[in-house]
């Protein structure tokens, strides 16, 4: 099968623990998710609420080195995707895809020009917040958030300019609806849920699912059980009634993953990137067609960014 995956904290983990991509304990490491015959994987260097400032971009420097590192050292099953073409050839070489992207606003350190800079280094996709304050504005766990500070709103064009994917995992409903409001290009929700199934601050309306759907963009599934279900003991049944609550608003062509490998708890039964077989199986006992299944796993999120 094939697999995209738009959200892990992986490359992050491995930085912390110094543990080769290759092969580790994490979620996910290259020599399981070979077996996929595609795979592309958003590695996302997560940048902690408490690091702010300069120490947030030192921070994401130390981590792409990692990064950078474990893609040479691994060059012949990584193929690191920053033009369009490179997700096309990876898939062609049977090598995993890798975009690199960022979890936390705060990487820039207030500093417009840091756009430029992430853009040199690869970085496809941005995660405005984390769950706190940052410089663009609140995350989903501020208590009485507000939207968009003025750093934000000028920071928004600019990344769609160096085209940077906005994404609005994590961010507050006024954060939300603000950068929705000014955006010109697609938005993502790297990994988040359906509200009307888990009432969690995570998880996204079915309004804001519509305009998701209505900028061209993407919802990637999150395997993180107290996003699943309120009371955080979660099964593969409980991600696929979200992806069922998902579909009744018409999103077969904006659904995918966004697994949080790494990043988060798993739903019983799945202990890493090897479990993405049980969960498409699970799907097709309960009846879903194959050709859905592999526009969520895997086509729909591959044109995305091919097109971008």
């Amino acid at each position: 099968m094939k697999f995209f995956d738009l959200h892990c904290d992986t490359i992050g983990e491995c930085y912390l623990q110094k543990q080769p991509l290759y092969r580790n304990h994490l979620h996910l490491d290259l020599s399981r998710g070979a077996e996929f015959s595609a795979w592309t994987q958003c590695f996302a260097i997560w940048i902690p609420d408490e690091i702010r400032g300069q120490q947030a971009l030192d921070y994401f420097k130390a981590v792409h080195q990692t990064y950078e590192r474990e893609c040479t050292q691994n060059k012949m099953l990584v193929t690191p995707c920053i033009e369009n073409d490179d997700f096309v050839r990876a898939e062609r070489l049977g090598a995993c895809g890798a975009v690199l992207t960022v979890e936390g606003g705060a990487v820039l350190g207030g500093n417009l020009e840091n756009i430029s800079y992430l853009a040199s280094c690869g970085v496809r996709m941005l995660t405005l917040t984390w769950n706190g304050t940052c410089e663009f504005g609140d995350g989903a766990m501020v208590t009485h958030p507000k939207g968009l500070t003025k750093f934000g709103r000028q920071a928004i064009p600019k990344l769609e300019q160096h085209r940077i994917v906005v994404d609005i995992s994590h961010a507050s409903e006024p954060l939300f609806y603000d950068v929705a409001e000014i955006a010109n290009r697609p938005l993502v929700a790297s990994h988040s849920n359906a509200k009307a199934v888990c009432n969690h601050p995570r998880n996204l309306t079915n309004e804001q699912v519509q305009i998701i759907k209505q900028s061209g963009g993407l919802i990637g599934l999150n395997f993180h059980p107290p996003f699943l279900k309120e009371d955080g003991i979660a099964t593969v049944d409980d991600l696929i009634a979200h992806t069922e609550h998902f579909l009744s608003l018409d999103t077969q062509d904006s659904l995918a993953i966004g697994s949080d490998f790494d990043g988060a708890d798993l739903p019983r039964g799945i202990c890493g990137i090897e479990g993405i077989y049980a969960i498409f199986e699970r799907f097709l006992q309960l009846g879903y067609s194959e050709a859905l299944l592999n526009k969520i796993f895997y086509t729909n999120a591959q044109k995305f960014f091919v097109s971008l």
